[in-house]
C-alpha cells in the first residue's frame, strides 16, 4: 500500500493549452493516505477518469508530479507502480475458469501455489464466488464477470492501491447496493488503499470514508459525506450532493435588507452584514430543502411563497415553491400536511451558507 500525492498536477490533451478551459485537469495538490477508502465523484467530463489514469500510469501528466510514498513515478508504467485497476467493463479471460482468472495475477509474479490457493479462496469467499470457481468465465453473467474482475484486482495483497473506474456500470441495479457494501467490507478486512470513481453520489457515500468532488477538472471539495451535505464548499457540491440539491438565491443588499431580486430574504444581522461586505456581484445564499422551515400559516420572520406542486414520496414530500422570481424546493416529513396555495418559509441562519464567486465563505453566525 502507498500514500499517493499529487503535486502541482495538471493535464491537457492539447499540445499548447492557452487557458484554464484547455485543461482536463487543472493544477491541483492532493493526498490519498495509505489505507484510505476514497471516491472521486463528479459528472461525466469533469476529469475523474483522466485523473485515475494519471495515478495508475496509463497517462503521463502534462505538468506536476505523482508521488508514491514520496517517490516520483511520472514515467513509470502501471506494472512498475504495482497498481490494480478495475474498469467499467469486466477485464477477464473468458476461456479460463474463475479460479484461474483469480489466480492469474498471483501466478504472474511467481507466487507459491499454496499461497495462490489461499488468497483465491479468501477473495472468492468475500465476493461469493466460491461456487463458481470451476466454471469457465465465458458462462458467467455480466455481474458475475465484474465480480471476477474485482477479485483479480483484490487478490494481490502487495499492491500500492486499487483503482475502480465506475466498476458497477454493467451491474444489475438490484445488485449494486450489495456490491457496494461488499467493497466496503473488503476495504475494512484487507486495509487496502482504494480510489473509486463514480458519478453516483450514493455509490460514493456508501463506499468511501472521504469523497473528492470534481468539477471542471478541479477537486472543489474533499470531505466526508456528512461534510459535503452539511457544509458544501462550492455551489456545485451543494447542487450535486443531495436529492434534491441545494437551493441557491442570488442576493444583494438594499436599504439594509438582503434582497433576492425584488424579494426580501429574512436573515439575521450577521448574515446580512456578510452579504453587504462581499466584494463581488456574484453572491448567493444556499440552503438545503431539508433545512427550510415550512408553515401553512403566517409566522414571524416567514417569507410568503406560492406552492406550485407537492410530490409525495412516502415518508416525506418535496414542495415546489415560488419565492419571488426564484424556484425553491423544501422537504416536509410525512406527519406534516403540505400547504396549499401559499406557504410561509423560514431560513434558519445556522443552515444558510454564503457563497461568493461560487465558493462558501465563513460568516460569524457559523
Amino acid at each position: 500500500m502507498a500514500e499517493i500525492t499529487l503535486k502541482s498536477l495538471a493535464h491537457s490533451y492539447l499540445a499548447n493549452p492557452a487557458s484554464p478551459e484547455d485543461y482536463a485537469i487543472r493544477e491541483m495538490n492532493h493526498v490519498w493516505h495509505q489505507g484510505g477508502a476514497y471516491a472521486l465523484l463528479g459528472p461525466s467530463g469533469c476529469g475523474k477518469s483522466t485523473l485515475l489514469n494519471i495515478i495508475s500510469g496509463l497517462l503521463e501528466p502534462s505538468s506536476g508530479d505523482v508521488l508514491f510514498d514520496g517517490e516520483r513515478v511520472n514515467s513509470l508504467p502501471p506494472e512498475a507502480r504495482n497498481i490494480a485497476q478495475v474498469f467499467q467493463f469486466p477485464v477477464i479471460y473468458d476461456t479460463m475458469t474463475v479460479y484461474d482468472n483469480l489466480a492469474f495475477p498471483l501466478r504472474n509474479v511467481k507466487t507459491p501455489e499454496a499461497r495462490v490457493r489461499e488468497r483465491v479462496m479468501e477473495v472468492a469467499d468475500v465476493l461469493e464466488l466460491t461456487g463458481q470457481l470451476r466454471r469457465k468465465a465465458k458462462n458467467l453473467t455480466a455481474d458475475e464477470k465484474q465480480k471476477v474482475s474485482m477479485g483479480r484486482g483484490l487478490v494481490r495483497d502487495d499492491v500500492s492501491a486499487i483503482l475502480f473506474d465506475e466498476p458497477l456500470t454493467v451491474i444489475d441495479p438490484q445488485l449494486k447496493w450489495k456490491l457496494r457494501r461488499k467493497l466496503k467490507e473488503i476495504h475494512q478486512r484487507f486495509n487496502l488503499t482504494m480510489v473509486y470513481v463514480t458519478h453516483d453520489q450514493l455509490e460514493a457515500s456508501t463506499f468511501a470514508d472521504k469523497i473528492a468532488v470534481m468539477y471542471e477538472g478541479q477537486v472543489v471539495q474533499f470531505g466526508t459525506p456528512r461534510e459535503l451535505f452539511e457544509r458544501p464548499n462550492h455551489t456545485f457540491v451543494g447542487y450535486f450532493i443531495g436529492s434534491p440539491g441545494m437551493n441557491f438565491l442570488e442576493v444583494s443588499t438594499r436599504d439594509d435588507r438582503v434582497m433576492a431580486g425584488e424579494t426580501p430574504i429574512a436573515v439575521g444581522t450577521r448574515l446580512r452584514e456578510a452579504v453587504a461586505g462581499a466584494r463581488s456581484r456574484n453572491v448567493k445564499l444556499g440552503i438545503r430543502p431539508e433545512f427550510i422551515e415550512v408553515s401553512g400559516e403566517p409566522v414571524e420572520g416567514g417569507m410568503e411563497a406560492a406552492v406550485e406542486h407537492a410530490q409525495d414520496l412516502g415518508t416525506y414530500s418535496i414542495l415546489y415553491l415560488r419565492l419571488g422570481e426564484y424556484a425553491v424546493k423544501a422537504r416536509i416529513e410525512e406527519d406534516q400536511d403540505p400547504p396549499e396555495g401559499r406557504a410561509y418559509l423560514r431560513f434558519p441562519d445556522n443552515h444558510v451558507g454564503l457563497y461568493v464567486d461560487e465558493y462558501r465563505v465563513e460568516t460569524n453566525h457559523e
